[in-house]
């Protein structure tokens, strides 16, 4: 209900804009009476108790008590209260502007047409022949996970279990693939508040702005299968890996989002991004994708809107929106 009146007093704010405006355009002035109401006029003039007009709305002289002018409010009106709208309507259109500004914000725009869903997730900024797309990307780990947005599979090494371990996905191909050798990924799988800290009256800070948060490996082939890695874990918890990392960057973005490209192109194959959970843990779903400039552009990537017409394509595309 909140909501209905806040954009009903929007729409009577636009009305009013447009009054002004065309007001303006036949060079009106507002006389402001004491009750708040107020008549149009082009020229006005005082003879002892009354006031004689000018009526823009009627093209016709009229007159009214000089006692019912709000002289001050005429004179000042536009500084109170500009193109005659009051301040609580005024604040409330501010309140609008702020609260869309913040909408957006979670939101952001990562090219011209494309934006990140609202609910978070990871995804794949894509080129394909000079057109940009979002890929959504899931995690894997034998088992597709088939739940979207911050519904994330984590699972962590148990340093004690064993003196080596290894993740291995199924299958010797991705079903991401990047077009770009040096992609460009975006990702918002922060854990829920109940998971980040018992002091709900005290937000815990963000993990995924934590550095090194996410990391980028190098997948090897083997038989019907990738490993992502031999992990060597070291009886004090700590998780080594024999030298398949690549070099990345990590860059905040609004929203909560964080932007993660490789530091240096990568060669063709299969990779991985692995969530780090803290300094001695890592998840073992990862979101696995390989680097193929010549593999077909990825199923249901999502193109910018409107979408052009082409010979062997639709003008039928999704569109990014929040998820209900």
């Amino acid at each position: 209900m909140r909501r209905f009146l806040q954009y009903a007093l929007l729409l009577a704010v636009m009305a009013a804009a447009v009054t002004f405006a065309q007001e303006a355009a036949r060079g009106t002035k507002r006389l402001v009476l004491k009750d708040g109401s107020y008549q149009t006029a082009t020229k006005w003039e005082v003879k002892g108790d009354r006031v004689r007009y000018y009526s823009a709305e009627r093209s016709m002289w009229e007159e009214l008590p000089n006692a019912m002018v709000d002289w001050t409010a005429t004179k000042n009106g536009e500084k109170d209260h500009p193109r005659g709208v009051s301040r609580e309507v005024m604040q409330l259109s501010a309140e609008e502007e702020a609260e869309k500004k913040a909408e957006e914000a979670k939101t952001p725009q990562v090219a011209p047409g494309l934006k990140l869903p609202y609910d978070g997730g990871v995804y794949l900024l894509d080129p394909f022949h000079g057109e940009p797309s979002l890929v959504e990307m899931v995690q894997d780990s034998g088992e597709i996970n088939a739940d979207r947005g911050k519904n994330i599979l984590r699972a962590a090494i148990n340093p004690f279990a064993s003196v080596k371990q290894s993740i291995e996905l199924k299958g010797t191909r991705a079903r991401v693939q990047a077009h770009a050798a040096q992609p460009v990924f975006y990702l918002n799988v922060a854990l829920d508040n109940a998971d980040a800290g018992s002091d709900a009256k005290k937000p815990a800070p963000d993990p995924d702005q934590s550095p090194d948060r996410f990391r980028i490996v190098r997948v090897l082939g083997k038989k019907n299968t990738r490993v992502v890695g031999n992990l060597k874990i070291a009886l004090t918890g700590k998780v080594s890996q024999q030298g398949n990392w690549v070099a990345v960057r990590q860059e905040p973005v609004s929203g909560g989002w964080v932007k993660v490209t490789p530091a240096a192109p990568l060669a063709p194959g299969e990779y991985a991004i692995v969530e780090m959970l803290n300094p001695k843990e890592m998840n073992l779903y990862v979101w696995d994708f390989g680097v193929d400039q010549t593999a077909p552009r990825n199923d249901a990537a999502w193109r910018p809107a409107p979408q052009q017409r082409t010979d062997t394509g639709t003008t039928k595309s999704p569109v990014l929106d929040k998820r209900k």
